[in-house]
């Protein structure tokens, strides 16, 4: 009896040993799905009007995405047109006094510099007033939309936060041990429950610093190793979602 609970010791312990063995072959770390988001907001304060978008739509760079009430810089566009207009008097008139020479070359130069300055406030101004329909910087989804018709947004708070596909990136980190084998750019397998299989991505990041418990704990292993974080970028991230933990697959080799 002594010798068969012996002999069946012996083969759990050569299974646990070919299992951690097999583990760290395979060199299969716990991370997560991390994104940058672009905050899209107005230049100045203002009160939402149109809101052409909702959360989950997919826009292309250019794409409007809502508009702010522009009273205030219309009005301001009129004034500066105006001033435009008798900057473009005064000018006329110094120039026509100087072919007489009834006029002076310093009343002649102030002019010009007037009206130089009186169109400069006037591009400003309608700059100001174009900017009051924001349009998207780039393409992406749409996360989130702060504020709705009606409201009132400070200047550069945002009213809505966008998601290009190639701001999201896959974060994990290392122990010690494995660093030296990570090079930047290199290919990682990656895959998460109910995701296609094949999926890849590079690595994008190095952290030069070492920390002792990662911010997100989805690792098993003792939270006392030595680690560093890597930051990765999915060769095909619609296939992923925020927040998603994910399984990454440091191999010896780069998957093809």
């Amino acid at each position: 009896m002594t010798t068969k609970l012996a002999g069946l010791a012996a083969i759990a312990l050569a299974s646990l040993v070919l299992a951690a063995c097999s583990k760290h072959d395979d060199r299969t770390l716990q991370g997560w799905v991390e994104a940058e988001l672009l905050f899209v907001s107005p230049d100045e304060q203002g009160r939402v009007e149109i809101e052409k978008v909702r959360e989950g739509d997919h826009v292309n760079k250019g794409d409007l995405l809502f508009t702010v009430d522009d009273d205030l810089q219309q009005a301001d566009v009129v004034v500066k047109q105006a001033a435009v207009t008798n900057a473009q008097q005064a000018f006329d008139r110094a120039k026509e006094l100087l072919k007489t020479a009834a006029g002076t070359q310093k009343t002649f130069e102030d002019a010009q510099a007037a009206l130089r300055q009186a169109k400069a406030n006037l591009d400003a101004s309608k700059t100001r007033l174009a900017r009051r329909k924001v349009a998207s910087p780039a393409s992406g989804t749409v996360e989130q939309v702060y504020y709705r018709p009606g409201e009132t947004v400070p200047a550069g708070r945002p009213v809505v936060a966008l998601l290009p596909p190639g701001n999201l990136k896959i974060r994990f980190f290392v122990p010690q041990a494995d660093l030296p084998g990570i090079k930047y750019g290199e290919s990682i397998a990656v895959s998460c429950d109910g995701c296609d299989k094949g999926l890849t991505a590079k690595v994008s990041f190095i952290a030069r610093s070492a920390e002792y418990t990662p911010p997100v704990i989805y690792s098993q292993d003792e939270r006392a190793k030595l680690v560093f974080l890597i930051e990765a970028r999915p060769d095909s991230p619609q296939k992923f979602r925020v927040g998603q933990p994910v399984s990454v697959k440091l191999a010896n080799e780069a998957p093809k």
